[in-house]
């Protein structure tokens, strides 16, 4: 499996976080992981860290839809509005439980995929071979 620098989490579920950070750590998939619980602190994690080192900048971003203050879309368009080095290397990967069809069609091109929770070593393995092999 491919080892990538840095995976951002943004849920604001503890649990899942927990849960998926991991199993981000069980599989050494990344050197390091980031967490923010709402979508207003990613977009502040994310001007903070990647417009200062975009070395440090998060090469994956795995988003919840449904979060309070800021959701996932929400998010997506915040984060079109970012400028800083390396953003078309960004993936961002919808990480959600939402069967909602419409949730689905309002991904835009700013989104690389959608998973289904909870995730799972064989998810995240198709994330990582589809993006980062």
């Amino acid at each position: 499996m491919h080892k990538i620098n840095h995976i951002l989490l943004v849920d604001d579920d503890s649990i899942n976080n927990f849960i998926n950070e991991k199993l981000l750590k069980k599989l050494g998939c990344a050197d390091k992981i980031s967490i923010t619980t709402n979508g207003e602190e990613a977009i502040t994690f994310l001007k903070d860290i990647c417009q200062n080192n975009a070395a440090l900048c998060p090469e994956l971003i795995l988003l919840d839809i449904n979060m309070p203050v800021m959701d996932g879309f929400e998010f997506l368009e915040r984060y079109k509005e970012l400028k800083f080095p390396n953003k078309g290397s960004v993936i961002i990967v919808m990480l959600t439980t939402s069967t909602n069809p419409n949730d689905t069609a309002k991904l835009n091109e700013s989104v690389a995929g959608y998973v289904n929770k909870p995730l799972t070593e064989e998810k995240l393995k198709e994330v990582l071979e589809k993006y980062f092999d």
